[in-house]
């Protein structure tokens, strides 16, 4: 995960998440424009499946929702007119599940990106539940919608005086062996302290592991980097002799792994997207072009173009794979409080905007 570097990308990213303008009539009567997005990211910012399952079926209901531009504030309308699919992040999936049937009623699409960690010693994500409940409520999920559809995530890898590269790939090992036949794809990152000033305060704050003088050591250096990879290199073989042919991959990593056979992630995935919803061909059709197709005079879909339209996220980073989508979370709003979250400034900001939230309100904070 990652935010964006300056206002400038903000900008541009905006302006490619635009896609279809429309109207639309607010709680209060207001016509306003808003943007129809046909993929929503549901969200790099915050957990909406955890913390916000009701809010977001309550403004699926009402057909739009309001975002504020984290830089400037301004508020923004996003309406799901046009929405296809959903891609959510999570925590903890177990409040949402209730609720999905209602998505395949409207027949968008969705897929889980589920971070599945085993930092429970050193107390860095605080208001999670123990890994073996993680555990037993992703394998509902994978069981509810098919184990193509979940994601499993280990991320970020964080280095401290008790997690070695050794310690580490241990603790994936365990994890995995859990989710065998669960799930499809592994993806990892490795923290990234450097960029983000929060980072860097919170981990100094609230943990006992760093000081300011150390606290870029959370970060794996290149040898250490190179032990895990060749490390999960020997897992996924393991593995794969086993019967389980688990592929990984990095989320925006610069560093080319693909010789130790892993791949550069595309969180929101186009070809992923392709494959798993297949069925729906007008959709398969917009994930090449982004367009939507003209039936001819005989209802008939015009084919596919042998040439596929680049439709990558320009507003992240270049080694980002992310498609063009719309992210409708906002920062300092996740309560599991994990201590290198980008996402949040503080436990006390995130503490004050919970106070905010209503599930009937248009955004998160309400």
């Amino acid at each position: 995960m990652q935010i964006f570097q300056s206002t400038k990308l903000w900008i541009i990213f905006q302006e490619c998440m635009a896609s279809e303008k429309t109207t639309i009539r607010t709680d209060f009567g207001e016509i306003v424009e808003a943007t129809a997005p046909v993929i929503i990211s549901a969200s790099r910012s915050t957990d909406i499946p955890a913390f916000y399952a009701k809010w977001f079926f309550n403004r699926l209901a009402k057909g739009y929702c309001a975002w504020y531009n984290p830089f400037n504030q301004q508020k923004m309308y996003i309406s799901f007119k046009n929405c296809k699919v959903i891609v959510f992040w999570t925590k903890n999936p177990k409040p949402i599940l209730p609720y999905l049937h209602i998505l395949d009623e409207m027949r968008i699409h969705y897929y889980f990106q589920v971070t599945l960690n085993d930092y429970v010693n050193e107390g860095f994500e605080p208001n999670i539940a123990s890994v073996e409940e993680r555990v037993e409520t992703f394998r509902q999920l994978s069981q509810m919608i098919g184990k193509e559809r979940v994601i499993w995530r280990f991320d970020p890898l964080i280095i401290t005086s008790s997690i070695s590269p050794r310690e580490l790939l241990k603790r994936i090992w365990n994890v995995g062996n859990k989710l065998k036949g669960y799930t499809d794809k592994l993806v990892f990152s490795f923290i990234d302290v450097k960029a983000y000033r929060k980072v860097q305060n919170n981990l100094v704050k609230e943990t006992m592991f760093f000081t300011k003088e150390d606290v870029e050591n959370a970060e794996a250096n290149h040898a250490q980097r190179i032990e895990i990879v060749e490390g999960l290199q020997k897992i996924r073989f393991i593995w794969e002799e086993q019967g389980w042919n688990v592929e990984m991959a990095t989320c925006a990593e610069d560093i080319d792994l693909e010789s130790y056979g892993i791949e550069h992630n595309r969180c929101i995935d186009g070809e992923l997207m392709k494959r798993i919803f297949s069925d729906d061909k007008e959709l398969v059709y917009y994930l090449h072009t982004l367009k939507w197709p003209e039936r001819d005079m005989f209802g008939e879909l015009p084919p596919i173009p042998q040439k596929t339209k680049n439709v990558k996220d320009s507003g992240q980073r270049k080694v980002c794979g992310c498609m063009v989508s719309k992210d409708i979370g906002m920062y300092n709003t996740c309560r599991h409080f994990c201590v290198y979250c980008y996402a949040n400034t503080s436990k006390e900001c995130v503490i004050r905007n919970a106070e905010k939230h209503n599930d009937e309100s248009e955004s998160i904070i309400g």
